[in-house]
């Protein structure tokens, strides 16, 4: 049986996303790296924050933060990109709160809206939506600041999620400069 053809569009996508990111992993050039390694933790910071502070449109960083994982200490990495993920984040955040963002009626977007108007699952969510590669996540942003989630809620179960996703994308690649 086919794929349902609601199901073809983000596996699709999902493809072009891991394609896109192993090409860029393997044609990232050295000196690259190494004038970006100069900038250490930092860099890993800015270039998570950077990515994550455009809503809606992923950037492809992941390549850059493995790279930086192998050749700084890993778990350096870890923490600078995924405090810089979760302050870009924000900006979604933001956008959700000030009121201009665009009503969906998808049933994920639904689906989020209705746990995080709960107190208790609100963090769980974003905590679980933020920590696999999920380009989705701008929904849960958005609707976190239009909800009134508090914000140290959010950016807490981002930053915990994005520890979580960081940590297998450096290892990741520490693994793989090891093969």
């Amino acid at each position: 049986m086919p794929p349902r053809p609601s199901l073809l569009r983000p596996i699709l996508v999902g493809l072009i996303f891991v394609v896109a990111n192993v090409l860029a992993y393997l044609l990232l050039p050295p000196a690259l790296i190494e004038r970006l390694g100069a900038f250490g933790y930092v860099g890993a910071l800015l270039a998570a924050t950077l990515a994550n502070a455009t809503v809606i449109v992923p950037v492809p960083y992941y390549p850059l933060i493995m790279r930086l994982g192998q050749a700084l200490n890993p778990w350096g990495v870890v923490f600078a990109a995924a405090l810089g993920s979760a302050l870009g984040e924000l900006v979604a955040y933001y956008v959700g709160r000030s009121g201009r963002h665009v009503a969906e009626t998808t049933p994920f977007y639904l689906w989020v809206q209705r746990q995080l108007r709960h107190p208790w699952r609100a963090p769980l969510v974003i905590f679980l939506l933020a920590a696999p590669p999920n380009p989705l996540f701008d929904v849960a942003g958005l609707l976190a600041g239009a909800l009134g989630v508090p914000v140290w809620v959010f950016f807490i179960s981002t930053f915990l999620g994005r520890i979580a996703r960081m940590s297998g994308l450096v290892l990741f690649g520490v693994w793989l400069d090891a093969s």
